[in-house]
């Protein structure tokens, strides 16, 4: 008996199509929701992961989430958390958490040994969390649980070099890197302030 809340009927039309469907069970078997020591190791050190979310009527965006490693932490046996940092203001991402909290994260290592671990769960974002006051950079804290933790095929993986982490990633003791576009005149009206954040 296989977990039919991990494939719906149109994953299952397309196991059906292309005769995948035995894989298909055995590599859900492959699924958990606890972090693994392994697990807990690739998120935290990550630099950048996906973010997919879908709003309330269930038009979907992604978006690219980057930091210092360690920027993604597993905060309990089925959970972590990662900061928001100041960015352009649209909340596409987390406004959408804020109507519907089903989330999908993609880990990737695009640079060295190819990897990927996907996450899907439940978010939630709160800007007084109490990691707040140790997350430098951070203007609120987002929260996951995991439903279901699984690795993903690597093979489309391109091999690729990491030459530097991103100069505007906030860092202990340092004002924070303001974007060249915030500079831009037809910009100049509009821009939001800066919140406060801490800086460590």
């Amino acid at each position: 008996m296989t977990d039919e809340t991990f494939y719906h009927q149109g994953n299952r039309a397309l196991q059906d199509a292309f005769e995948s469907r035995k894989i298909a069970d055995r590599l859900q078997r492959l699924k958990h929701a606890v972090f693994t020591d392994d697990d807990k190791a690739f998120i935290e050190d990550s630099i950048y992961f996906f973010l997919a979310t879908a709003d309330a009527e269930g038009r979907p965006d992604c978006s690219f989430k980057g930091g210092p490693a360690g920027f993604v932490r597993v905060t309990g046996p089925s959970e972590l958390a990662f900061p928001d940092y100041d960015g352009n203001g649209m909340f596409k991402s987390l406004g959408n958490v804020v109507d519907n909290p089903n989330v999908g994260l993609l880990f990737i290592a695009l640079h060295g040994p190819p990897r990927r671990l996907r996450v899907n769960g439940t978010a939630r974002v709160d800007r007084d969390d109490p990691l707040m006051a140790s997350t430098v950079g951070a203007q609120m804290i987002v929260r996951v649980t995991a439903g279901a933790i699984f690795p993903n095929c690597p093979r489309y993986i391109p091999s690729m070099q990491l030459f530097a982490e991103s100069p505007d990633s906030p860092r202990p003791g340092e004002d924070p890197v303001e974007p060249a576009w915030k500079s831009f005149e037809v910009f100049q009206d509009d821009i939001h302030p800066r919140q406060p954040t801490w800086k460590g």
